[in-house]
């Protein structure tokens, strides 16, 4: 079996490399050149440097390794940042959604594809209106949101017009090692991290603590959407999440508690958000009928990625 993952240098990306590898599957990523990757002495064999809005550039990797599964996890993938990176949001999700799925249904028509989808296309959703079904009314309100209710129907247009098996989980919060400080969870255990190393004074900048999120580990999202390639539907929404809100405020006591710390809690306008949903949770059901089980807990989960940014520090 030959696996491509797109965005394989990524948190998700990257699990799913790994979990592939693990199965004997003959896998490769594709990532943007950055300049760490420029400056790298060794290059990682097995990720190819390519850009996915560089449409004849993708379509040559695909023709010429010739998948049988399709990862896509490259984007503009933080929903705050979206704000100050519309354009750029819009065209890398939409645009090069658009790439993977022409490519794929030139190069490689019955290759299985996987289309990141989001939470995030909900919208402000009310607490009454949760868990959220799949069959929900998507109303975005985040040029991120937007960009991946674009993904969404584009996967499902594909599906439908081409007979394509395009699968398209809606992921919710995914927590792992390996994540860059563009989300709450990330930032709090890097500057806990910090603080316990010295390298910062005992204070913690947050922005909004007050709102609900429906969290999963990393690994637990791959092996959900492992399952949804294996025995779900091509063209039906699926979410992957755990049926459980937690307030930021509760994570972040969480995180104070593994790190061992004390520090006084900064409220930061900065970090506050345009818009932010009170309350994200998913209903599970759909994904739980495949079979999925979690693994990880949430203190789990939180203490991997505080010990994680401990050794990046």
């Amino acid at each position: 079996m030959k696996v491509l993952v797109l965005g394989g240098t990524g948190m998700v990306g990257s699990h799913f490399m790994e979990s592939y590898k693990k199965d004997g599957a003959e896998v490769k990523g594709i990532a943007r050149n950055s300049a760490s990757s420029r400056m790298s002495a060794i290059q990682d064999e097995d990720i190819i440097r390519c850009d996915i809005l560089e449409r004849d550039a993708l379509m040559r990797i695909m023709k010429e390794f010739k998948p049988d599964i399709i990862i896509h996890m490259a984007a503009q993938a933080f929903n705050g940042d979206s704000w100050n990176l519309e354009y750029v949001t819009h065209e890398t999700n939409y645009i090069g959604t658009l790439n993977v799925l022409y490519c794929a249904r030139e190069a490689v028509p019955e290759a299985k594809v996987l289309l990141a989808c989001s939470s995030a296309e909900y919208g402000n959703i009310k607490e009454e209106d949760c868990p959220l079904k799949e069959d929900r009314l998507l109303t975005p309100h985040t040029p991120y949101g937007v960009s991946k209710a674009g993904v969404e129907n584009l996967g499902r247009q594909y599906a439908l017009n081409y007979g394509m098996k395009v699968y398209l989980p809606r992921m919710f919060i995914h927590v792992g090692t390996g994540h860059p400080p563009a989300t709450a969870i990330q930032n709090f255990a890097r500057q806990l991290a910090l603080i316990k190393a010295g390298k910062l004074p005992p204070e913690i900048h947050v922005g909004n603590l007050s709102t609900y999120r429906d969290y999963i580990d990393v690994r637990d999202g791959v092996s959900a959407m492992r399952l949804l390639l294996d025995r779900g539907n091509p063209g039906e929404p699926y979410n992957i999440c755990n049926n459980k809100a937690y307030q930021i405020r509760e994570i972040l006591d969480m995180l104070v508690e593994i790190s061992g710390t004390e520090a006084k809690v900064i409220s930061d306008d900065k970090l506050f958000r345009v818009a932010d949903e009170p309350l994200l949770l998913g209903d599970d059901s759909r994904i739980k009928a495949l079979g999925y089980k979690r693994q990880y807990s949430m203190e789990e989960t939180l203490r991997d990625v505080f010990h994680d940014w401990e050794t990046r520090i």
